[in-house]
């Protein structure tokens, strides 16, 4: 079950969107809780989207392409 996922995003990066990115992580992976706030990582935030999923740092240079990525990480 995705429960055991961890998701975090930064309510502070620039290549994301709180509103858009969440509902997309909350599909990649239903029933998951996702934290938003600073994760400390504005060096690579401030230059690509970024997804904190089960313990790993997925970057990419749009949300979308993030959020494909992070996929691979997803926890059944």
């Amino acid at each position: 079950m995705s429960g055991k996922n961890e998701i975090r995003v930064c309510d502070k990066c620039k290549h994301t969107k709180v509103k858009s990115i969440v509902p997309k992580l909350e599909k990649l992976a239903p029933g998951v809780k996702i934290k938003v706030g600073c994760k400390s990582y504005c060096g690579p935030c401030s230059r690509f989207a970024f997804v904190y999923i089960n313990g790993r740092y997925v970057t990419a240079p749009t949300e979308d392409e993030v959020v494909e990525k992070a996929r691979k990480y997803v926890r059944e």
